[in-house]
């Protein structure tokens, strides 16, 4: 029972002796050097077999007023400088121009197209881990905006050809979308002031029909109204003379009765009755009118011959020229005439030449956009001196600190086991065993 006072107690106290736990560690200091070597070996196999990187970036900014001013002063589409920058900024964060350039330079990603990937796997191995675009910060007051693309690129690639043709490529696809937008834009405008122009023709044919049927409606009456003054005319002297030929009839009666032959008056035929055969003419000067059958009948019959002969009777009347000449007139419209034959119509339009203006210069628009500059590349990329420095120290150092704080925990734990098994065979043989021991001998 004496020998129990050199079993270990465990402390009751949580402090920790740190003195007995450096020596237990001094005891497997071999442990702790074998792990922790071993871990630096990793370190230092790792470290030598990382391949070399190399990086490259282009910084692109703002254009000057003047490149876009030919376009901006188009009137048609406006492109504000730091517009454009965002616009080939976003063209460059696409997926589209990426793939693009990715199809149509695969010589340049042989290094990324990998046996039994197809191309889209290739592109995204390419993709999400080469090229990177960087905006700036708007927290930080920079002196002019930019735009700057990074990519990181193994040994055999060329990566200053890649990052500048996409670069490039990128720039030629915004260059060829703007021009695009604008021919569609200008042809839009030309198609709103051509059916401006159309619309302002077709009023205008129609005001020129509306008014040839007006004037054409007004010579018809005009005609029509002529024509039955005419015709009354006519029947006036139809009637007149038709009238005259009857008095005459009446006149021949009464002078045949009255034995007038010549003309003569009332009192030359009295005078006659009284003097008998004495030819005697005298002269009756009065008021009075004169009984037409005293003309005689040889004058009222050679009149009333000539009545009944007579085949118009349009001389009786003045105004039977003048309709005749005013229908004659009326047969050709020589206002109606000239708006007929007018052949180049467009110069008689009204308030069109602004629409003309406008339609001469949107024709004038260049919409080849080939030569625009939508951004200054401030710096293109370069080919870099060296590969990306790794800090093989400091990976090394920190593998053979996780080596040695490994090493420490595995020589605590195999000191613990060491020290138990010799706690436990230093322990007395307990009378409960002595039976057991007798039995056994």
């Amino acid at each position: 029972m004496s020998n129990l006072s050199n079993v270990p107690r465990v402390m009751a106290s949580d402090q920790i002796d740190l003195v007995a736990l450096f020596h237990n560690i001094w005891k497997q200091k071999l442990v702790v050097l074998v792990i922790t070597v071993l871990f630096g070996a990793l370190g230092l196999i790792f470290t030598l077999s990382i391949p070399k990187e190399y990086a490259v970036s282009s910084l692109l900014r703002p254009t000057a007023i003047n490149d876009l001013d030919a376009l901006n002063r188009s009137q048609v589409y406006t492109l504000p400088p730091t517009e454009a920058l965002n616009k080939v900024g976003a063209r460059l964060d696409s997926y589209e121009a990426r793939f693009g350039f990715f199809k149509a330079h695969p010589e340049l990603f042989d290094a990324f197209n990998k046996p039994g990937q197809t191309l889209e796997q290739g592109f995204e191995s390419f993709n999400s881990n080469s090229i990177s675009l960087v905006l700036p910060d708007p927290k930080k007051t920079e002196l002019s905006s930019y735009i700057r693309l990074d990519m990181r690129y193994p040994d055999g690639v060329d990566g200053v050809a890649i990052l500048n043709g996409f670069v490039d490529f990128a720039v030629a696809m915004e260059r060829q979308q703007i021009g695009a937008d604008l021919k569609v834009i200008v042809e839009n405008r030309l198609a709103e002031v051509q059916g401006k122009i159309s619309a302002a023709r077709s009023n205008y044919e129609t005001d020129k029909e509306s008014k040839i049927a007006q004037i054409l409606e007004s010579d018809n009456i005009r005609q029509a109204k002529l024509k039955d003054e005419l015709a009354g005319i006519r029947l006036q002297t139809n009637i007149t003379r038709t009238n005259r030929i009857s008095e005459l009839s009446e006149a021949i009666s009464i002078a045949k009765s009255m034995g007038i032959k010549y003309p003569s008056t009332p009192s030359s035929i009295s005078s006659a009755s009284q003097v008998g055969a004495n030819q005697i003419m005298r002269t009756e000067v009065n008021n009075q009118t004169i009984p037409l059958y005293f003309l005689g009948t040889e004058a009222l019959e050679a009149e009333r011959a000539i009545l009944k002969q007579r085949s118009s009777d349009d001389f009786e009347s003045q105004r039977i020229a003048e309709i005749a000449k005013e229908l004659k007139l009326l047969e050709v419209n020589r206002e109606v005439e000239v708006l007929n034959q007018r052949k180049n119509e467009d110069i008689f339009l009204q308030n069109i030449e602004p629409l003309r203006t406008e339609r001469a210069r949107l024709r004038n628009i260049n919409t080849n956009m080939s030569a625009l500059e939508l951004v200054s590349i401030d710096r293109r990329a370069q080919e870099p001196i060296g590969p990306l420095k790794v800090s093989k120290i400091t990976i090394l150092g920190l593998a053979l600190f996780v080596g040695f704080i490994l090493g420490v925990i595995l020589a605590l734990f195999r000191q613990l086991v060491l020290d138990r098994r010799s706690s436990l065979a230093d322990l007395p043989v307990s009378t409960f065993d002595i039976p057991k021991v007798i039995k056994d001998s």
